[in-house]
């Protein structure tokens, strides 16, 4: 049985407490969060204690830690597990700063310490099975990627405020999905975005709408479009298009029953959120963290893809504000 110690007691805290309870091979040992009611009333769900920070990297007690408290923890709390030597899995983004994530990324790599960042879509069986279609040489050789992720709503201000933006919180997803599915770094990025949903985003300096084209040194190309608001539910579309052919995911409806009859055709909509759509990719991806932790297995998704992913947002902010083509920042 493995003992986690969990850090965050929010939404997606709650998913992952949820997944480690049901887990035969898992239990969880503790939660941490700023928030004591919070933190109490999911241990308490749980059977698990209510600890502190520092309490958790020095219990020989606890096996391996999961981090799903806000962004801006997120480094430190990897660095302080790293040093306890406790495998570690992180909710995206590593970082809201690229500079700090440089300053820190050669030490964690160096560290034998298994270190897993949390993109749940690649554990995703219909987005898996675009990129088997691409790795199986299906399509050719790719050319194009297309990505639109749209929420049906925007988050609270509160959240925004804190989130680092559309980039680094929303579009970090198809950030990285882009650059698994093209299989090379794009090197450049242009971005457009606009404040059409929420006039309140703005004035707190983020945007709520954006697309963004990418290139690779080969000359592969990107394409993402995000919005905070979807009146029909969660969507989510992918494209990968080669030499050789297309693959495509396209939204997975709530029910596969339609009705078609004189007057129209009628079907279910994609489901509402992110939380209904990924429940099984974020099952799928805390079983290989499992298996990471118990060494069966390595690390799918490593500090130097969370870097990558943040270099990305961070040149398609820089471009929607310059209004000219960015090079995504490189390590040094």
């Amino acid at each position: 049985m493995i003992r986690l110690a969990q850090f965050g007691a929010g939404r997606i805290g709650q998913v992952h407490a949820a997944n480690v309870a049901a887990h035969p091979e898992a239990s969880l040992a503790c939660v941490v969060d700023i928030n004591q009611w919070s933190a109490r009333t999911l241990a308490d769900r749980y059977g698990a204690a209510v600890r502190d920070a520092t309490e958790v990297f020095s219990d020989a007690d606890v096996d391996a830690v999961l981090i799903a408290s806000s962004t801006d923890t997120h480094l430190d709390l990897i660095l302080a597990a790293v040093e306890a030597e406790k495998p570690i899995f992180c909710e995206k983004p590593v970082d809201l700063s690229l500079e700090r994530v440089d300053a820190q990324i050669d030490l964690i790599e160096a560290s034998s310490v298994p270190v897993q960042i949390g993109f749940q879509r690649r554990y995703d069986t219909h987005l898996s099975g675009v990129k088997s279609a691409i790795d199986e040489r299906r399509l050719g050789d790719v050319e194009v990627v297309k990505i639109t992720s749209r929420d049906p709503s925007p988050p609270s201000i509160e959240y925004i405020n804190v989130s680092g933006g559309l980039f680094r919180d929303m579009m970090i997803h198809d950030f990285d999905l882009a650059r698994w599915l093209l299989g090379e770094e794009p090197v450049e990025v242009c971005a457009l975005s606009s404040c059409l949903v929420e006039d309140a985003i703005g004035e707190v300096g983020d945007v709520d709408t954006a697309a963004v084209t990418m290139k690779t040194a080969s000359g592969k190309l990107a394409q993402i479009d995000n919005s905070r608001r979807a009146s029909y539910g969660y969507d989510q579309r992918v494209e990968a298009f080669g030499s050789k052919g297309m693959a495509r995911a396209e939204n997975v409806p709530t029910s596969t029953v339609e009705v078609w009859d004189a007057v129209d055709v009628a079907r279910e909509k994609p489901p509402y959120f992110f939380l209904e759509r990924y429940a099984d990719a974020y099952r799928a991806e805390f079983d290989h963290y499992l298996s990471v932790v118990k060494g069966d297995a390595e690390p799918s998704i490593t500090v130097h893809d969370g870097r990558q992913a943040l270099a990305l947002a961070d040149a398609a902010l820089a471009s929607s504000k310059s209004g000219r083509i960015e090079a995504p920042s490189t390590r040094s």
